[in-house]
């Protein structure tokens, strides 16, 4: 029998910011999912096009060229490259999503959602003022933009707010 092996794997960097107590962002995440968690009549790697363009259609929901606009306004925190370093944390998200397949275990999915939602974290930790109230409710709309086109009921996380709310500091 084939192993699907996927394995995703990051270190969090550690901010000035963060408190001595707060260790989650200082240890390294793995997560690792075999065949016991995929499910589904497809071998793994084939992706299905209609899964793949739910996943793709969630990027229409991106706020990262809103949040370059605000540059302009005076708000410097907005930079092309920091707007762009948000935005790759999603695009990741979306492009890990669609390599692992629609048929992985809703754990494996939700395990990488916890890893953007953690990167987010740190870069909100390494910009101030990134990520405020209006950016926070983008990216929570965004998370559940793309928790639902992955399948997963986004209600079912975060006491009805979304997976975003099961790890985000912002």
């Amino acid at each position: 029998m084939r192993t699907f092996i996927f394995i995703v794997s990051f270190v969090s960097l550690v901010s000035c910011n963060n408190d001595a107590g707060n260790d989650k962002n200082n240890q390294d995440k793995e997560i690792v999912t075999t065949d016991s968690n995929y499910h589904g009549n497809s071998k793994p790697g084939n992706v299905n096009p209609e899964y793949q363009k739910k996943l793709l259609d969630a990027k229409q929901y991106y706020p990262f060229d809103r949040w370059r606009e605000s540059y302009k306004n005076g708000l410097t925190q907005y930079t092309e490259i920091n707007c762009n370093k948000a935005k790759k944390i999603f695009d990741d998200l979306v492009d890990d999503l669609i390599a692992a397949g629609e048929n992985i275990t809703e754990e494996a999915k939700v395990q990488l959602f916890k890893k953007a939602i953690f990167k987010t974290n740190v870069l909100n930790n390494e910009i101030e003022g990134l990520i405020e109230t209006g950016e926070r409710e983008d990216l929570c709309e965004l998370t559940d933009k793309i928790t639902i086109a992955c399948g997963i009921d986004n209600k079912k996380y975060g006491d009805g707010e979304g997976l975003a709310s099961e790890w985000r500091e912002w």
